[in-house]
């Protein structure tokens, strides 16, 4: 059984928090990979003290990159999008899942029919779609109705590949939770009977590529975030430690659905970036 201790530590804006984490010895983090929505921001609005947290933790030397499976929204909006909200993120440190649906999708010339909002359809520009032997699913609310899931449907029992760009179970927004791709791509799945490959988090080979131009070891590397499964247990799997944070799609007792368990249990952003300052940088 794992024995969990309270650190009760002090945020930014002076309000005790508290954060619960394993008693594991911990190798110097190196790196720290955050997610973005939930984590820093929901939709127009910042996480509180997120922005001077960051600053904080990037002050500390530690090498940062921001990994996210949204994809209802290019990389250059969400860039833009961060930056306006205070953020100081260069474009070139966000590692999306549309990202690297793209470099999938180049690597094995694919002609995919993409269920994608027409704004994120920017990251896919120069891909060819005619006479289309794949689908590709992102979050694509506007398209996910009867008549385009039959194309697709029609399609992968014809021999189509089935490529999901992340299966989330749902999403944070301003007025509550949303539905995600997940629940999409599973109904593709058990009428076509075709298993979708996976791109986004929580797949292995997406923590690792996101830490591959670090030069950092996944050991030596932290995940931040506010999904449990995707964000947290899937670092974990890929030899990462998991930070997990109240906000965004956090439910009360979502810690325990993964073993192990993560890392650290905090409060918000802030109180994560305190826990790695004071104990493991």
């Amino acid at each position: 059984m794992q024995t969990l201790r309270r650190f009760p530590l002090k945020s930014l804006d002076g309000v005790f928090v508290c954060c619960f984490r394993k008693m594991t010895t911990v190798p110097k983090v190196e790196a720290v990979l955050i997610d973005l929505s939930g984590t820093l921001h929901i939709e127009d609005t910042a996480i509180p003290n997120a922005v001077d947290a960051l600053k904080r933790l990037k002050s500390s030397g530690v090498k940062v990159r921001y990994v996210t499976n949204t994809t209802k929204e290019p990389k250059r909006l969400l860039h833009n999008r961060l930056t306006q909200l205070g953020f100081a993120i260069q474009l070139e440190e966000i590692f999306t899942s549309l990202t690297a649906a793209r470099n999938l999708v180049e690597a094995r010339k694919i002609r995919p029919l993409c269920f994608l909002e027409d704004e994120a359809k920017e990251d896919f520009e120069g891909i060819g779609v005619e006479d289309p032997n794949a689908v590709v699913v992102g979050l694509a609310p506007s398209y996910f109705n009867y008549e385009p899931l039959n194309k697709a449907f029609n399609l992968l029992i014809e021999g189509a590949s089935l490529i999901a760009i992340h299966k989330a179970r749902y999403y944070k927004k301003k007025d509550g939770l949303a539905l995600g791709p997940g629940g999409f791509v599973e109904a593709l799945e058990y009428a076509s009977g075709v298993k979708a490959e996976v791109v986004g988090k929580p797949e292995k080979t997406f923590f690792l590529e996101a830490l591959r131009d670090l030069k950092c070891s996944p050991q030596n590397a932290v995940m931040i975030g506010d999904d449990v499964r995707d964000d947290v247990g899937g670092a974990q799997a890929a030899g990462l430690h998991g930070i997990l944070v109240k906000t965004g799609k956090y439910r009360e007792g979502d810690e325990e659905k993964i073993s192990p368990a993560p890392l650290a249990t905090c409060f918000d952003f802030p109180a994560a970036t305190e826990l790695l300052i004071n104990k493991y940088l």
